[in-house]
Parts: structure tokens; C-alpha cells; sequence
């Protein structure tokens, strides 16, 4: 069995940023811990989607392709990967294109967790500074892209208690990123992340992200600020210092959202607790795997499982699909 680790090109030749440095430097960490679990079982390579991947994948004989890949450009991005793969007749880790293209659009998941009477925040997003007009949910607002991860778009300025904030971080997006902004009725509580590995059978522990030690003035919320400049202030739980009942509505609240979505093999589901409703506040069909520093693998250390277990799980899942 050969296996090829799919990423993307660097990140920082199309984001010049210091958002894309610290992806690329994170992704060269996880390709090196997947490499070293995967080969302990078996023949595994690294590659990147370039124009050549098809012709590379052919010529080192690969049966299964772990996918590594969030895409460059376009507002499907997630799905291209696994799409052109199917198209290729490849198998490969991870959602297919329908579950990704849904997740990634937190405009189309939320509509659908409406549609089936799963929690959500309320919310509305445009295309122009004009739409803005006759918004109709309540302040304070949640601002962000429509169709992004890893925290990028989202600062402490995310959070917006007025028209003319809510318009200048409006503005701000339209510009930076090519999707709608989406907009949302900020859920005030603690937050919470769940982990579904081997296609929903397993639900990790619930972590609870403590963001008690911000500094006074912070909004409370995964920013970009939060995840790298503070992240030594905000701590993790797992599992969440909960009581069952609200570990169980989490969990299940996460599970629907999940298959909702038509999602494969591994996801992770955000959550903010309010009034003992767990809202779903996005899924991420591709959640990263470094294996000290992402969510879902310090969920998988405690249920048991462990780094090992969590990635020759997924590549189990997938030569099954």
C-alpha cells in the first residue's frame, strides 16, 4: 500500500502575509508527524497539488492519497482536491466535494442547520456596502468572511456594537477576501469544539476553550490575535468542565450537524453554549493534524486514542469508502 500526503503549494506565494507564514510553517510540521505514523505501516511520499499531481500520482504508483488541501483560490476551493481525484479515480482521506463545498460556505451550512432545527447563530451576509441596509439583527454582531478557516478574517475588531463599526469592518472584508461577508447574532458563553472521527461512530470528548486569562477588553472569541499572539492566555479542557446532560446535548448537536452536511471520516464541530443551547457556529470539514498543537488531536490523546490511533483511523476510513 502506497500513500501519498497531498498539499497545497506554499501559502505564502498567494497570501504574503504573516497569516500564510504561520500555515506553512504548521503544515511542514504535520506533514513530517504524518509521514512518520503513516510509514510505520505503510510506503508513504509527500507531494503538492500542482499541475503535475495526477501525472506524479500515477508515476509513483499511489493507492490513497491523504488529503492535506484547502485550495488557493476560488470560492470552492476545499472541493477541488477530491473532486478531480474522483474524477481520477483515486481514493482519498477525508469529505468528498459535496460535504466540503457545503462546510466551507457558512452561508449554505447555516441554512441548512436552520432548515433542520439544528442551533445556530442568526444571520445574513452581502455582497456590497449597500446591502447593509435594513440589517435586522440585534448588536453586538459577529463580522467575518463567508468561506474562510483558521481564524483568518477574524480579529477583535470581528465583534462590531454599532452601524458605523459594523460598516468599516464590512468594508474591510469585501476588499481582503473574494466572498460575501457574513454576518451574525454573537452568541454571549463558553465555547466548545467536538471532534467526529471514523465517519461519525466516534465523537471525541468535548474541549472547552477557556478564554478567561485574555487580557481585560478582549472579546472572547478565536481571533487571530487569540490563536497566535495570546495563545499562551487561553486553555483548553478536555474533557469540558460540563456536567453530562450539556456534554450529551453537545455531542449531539454535533453529530447532526455533521451528517447534515454529508461529511466523511473526520470533521470538527464549533459550538458556543448559550442559555444551555449549544449553537453550531461552523464545521471544518478539514480540521488541521499537527499533532501537539490541533484540537482534535489533543481530543483524540484523551479519549484514548492517541496521534497514531487518530491518523491510521482516517486512512482506515478512507481505503473503505
Amino acid at each position: 500500500m502506497r500513500i501519498a500526503i497531498v498539499t497545497d503549494e506554499s501559502r505564502t506565494k498567494f497570501l504574503p502575509t504573516i497569516e500564510g507564514q504561520l500555515e506553512d510553517a504548521q503544515k511542514a510540521r504535520t506533514i513530517k508527524s504524518l509521514k512518520e505514523v503513516i510509514s510505520s505501516k505503510y510506503d508513504c511520499i509527500d507531494l503538492v497539488f500542482d499541475d503535475n499531481l495526477i501525472e506524479n500520482l500515477k508515476k509513483e504508483k499511489i493507492d490513497l492519497v491523504f488529503n492535506l488541501c484547502n485550495g488557493i483560490r476560488g470560492g470552492s476551493r476545499l472541493s477541488q482536491l477530491p473532486s478531480l481525484l474522483e474524477h481520477e479515480g483515486f481514493l482519498y482521506t477525508g469529505s468528498g466535494p459535496l460535504g466540503h463545498g457545503l462546510a466551507y460556505s457558512k452561508i449554505y451550512s447555516g441554512m441548512i442547520f436552520k432548515q433542520l432545527g439544528i442551533p445556530t447563530p442568526d444571520f445574513t451576509y452581502v455582497h456590497t456596502i449597500e446591502e447593509l441596509n435594513g440589517i435586522k439583527i440585534d448588536y453586538p454582531l459577529f463580522v467575518k468572511p463567508s468561506d474562510e478557516g483558521s481564524s483568518r478574517g477574524i480579529y477583535q475588531d470581528s465583534i462590531v456594537y454599532d452601524k458605523e463599526s459594523l460598516y468599516k469592518k464590512v468594508e474591510k472584508l469585501l476588499k481582503e477576501y473574494d466572498s460575501p461577508a457574513m454576518i451574525m447574532e454573537f452568541i454571549h458563553g463558553k465555547e466548545f469544539t467536538v471532534g467526529i472521527i471514523e465517519n461519525g461512530n466516534i465523537v471525541l470528548p468535548v474541549m472547552e476553550i477557556d478564554f478567561s486569562e485574555l487580557p481585560e477588553g478582549f472579546h472572547k472569541i478565536y481571533s487571530f490575535e487569540v490563536k497566535n499572539e495570546y495563545k499562551h492566555a487561553k486553555k483548553h479542557y478536555v474533557p469540558a468542565r460540563i456536567s453530562k446532560d450539556l456534554e450529551d446535548k453537545i455531542k449531539e448537536t454535533a453529530l447532526r450537524a455533521f451528517k447534515a452536511l454529508n461529511l466523511r471520516d473526520y470533521a470538527r464541530v464549533d459550538i458556543r453554549v448559550m442559555d444551555d443551547i449549544p449553537y453550531v457556529i461552523e464545521i471544518n470539514s478539514l480540521p488541521g493534524l499537527d499533532r501537539e498543537n490541533s484540537n482534535i488531536s489533543k481530543m483524540a490523546k484523551a479519549a484514548g486514542i492517541g496521534y497514531e490511533g487518530l491518523v491510521l483511523g482516517i486512512v482506515e476510513c478512507a481505503l473503505n469508502h
